[in-house]
């Protein structure tokens, strides 16, 4: 089944789940998609079922809290960044609930946490204006410390190749993993919209374009390789300056963000128009929305969860 706008147009809520009673920062699929992580800032781990539509187990991170929860690529393990005590990294074990490691460094706050697609490297970036680069094998940072000013979003590329950093909300830099050290091939510097800030980075499957989140009212696709602006979306309610995730559907058509009042809003990459508003019926801002890698649903995320599924086949 090929995603269409119609498609789009006919998905629905299949499931809500309520285990958590704070808001879901942060969900991730397992590279299968057969498996769907969250924590919430209620300090819980849930982890879904996707097949099956059902959540399999909770743990707890009471004492560090939890968020910007993301797989590895080793079976039943992920890391994730502190919102308490300290800003240290932590890599579980989900099968054992045991750390395997810990990762300090940052001083201040990890607002971006990125899993290279490839191998066991990630990089994470912090309120304390640096952006550090790991590999889960080791507990020091392999390399690092760029100074951005203000805050530092960063993702890799689907080839695990090269990296980019948002810096201070208007300049895009891109990163070549082996040669990190020697200072971005390419910097795009963008418009400078002072009513908001950048949140979130990420590149759709193919590698062609980056979506650029903010806590505004619109969203940015820019080309990869060349850093125009192709597209920016509106129309979407954000007036409390909330970190509303957006997101590529798999087949890198389609974007898609959630809004303050529980509504999901998706746009064509390629013509810029939107093809849906669907309604959540969420009782709180969707603060994260996915599609899931492998199969025909996404997840959306106030304090609940909701698996959606189309209702044609088209």
């Amino acid at each position: 089944m090929k995603l269409t706008d119609n498609v789009l147009r006919s998905f629905r809520v299949a499931k809500v789940f309520r285990e958590n009673s704070d808001k879901i920062n942060c969900f991730d699929f397992s590279p299968n998609g057969e498996t769907v992580i969250s924590s919430s800032d209620d300090d819980s781990i849930v982890l879904y079922d996707c097949q099956e539509g059902k959540p399999k187990r909770t743990l707890y991170s009471k004492k560090y809290g939890v968020d910007l929860i993301r797989y590895t690529h080793a079976a039943n393990t992920v890391v994730y960044s502190s919102n308490k005590i300290d800003d240290t990294i932590r890599y579980l074990s989900l099968h054992d609930n045991k750390y395997i490691r810990y990762f300090p460094g940052h001083s201040k706050r990890v607002v971006a946490l990125s899993m290279s697609p490839v191998d066991d490297t990630f990089i994470s970036g912090s309120l304390d204006k640096t952006i550090r680069l790991w590999d889960l094998r080791s507990p020091n940072c392999q390399v690092g410390l760029m100074h951005p000013q203000g805050k530092p979003v960063c993702s890799f590329d689907p080839e695990g190749l090269i990296f980019a950093a948002g810096v201070n909300s208007e300049m895009v830099k891109l990163y070549d993993l082996r040669s990190f050290d020697k200072g971005p091939f390419a910097t795009f510097k963008m418009q400078y919209d002072r009513t908001c800030e950048w949140t979130g980075l990420k590149f759709s499957s193919d590698g062609k374009l980056v979506l650029i989140s903010t806590n505004g009212g619109f969203i940015r696709l820019i080309d990869a390789f060349k850093g125009a602006v192709l597209h920016t979306f509106a129309g979407f309610n954000n007036t409390k300056a909330v970190t509303l995730e957006a997101s590529f559907t798999p087949d890198s058509q389609f974007i898609m963000i959630g809004s303050e009042d529980g509504k999901i809003h998706v746009w064509n990459g390629e013509t810029g128009m939107k093809v849906a508003v669907l309604d959540g019926k969420h009782t709180g801002p969707i603060t994260c929305l996915q599609f899931n890698p492998r199969f025909m649903t996404f997840a959306s995320a106030c304090s609940n969860m909701a698996f959606w599924l189309p209702t044609i086949d088209d």
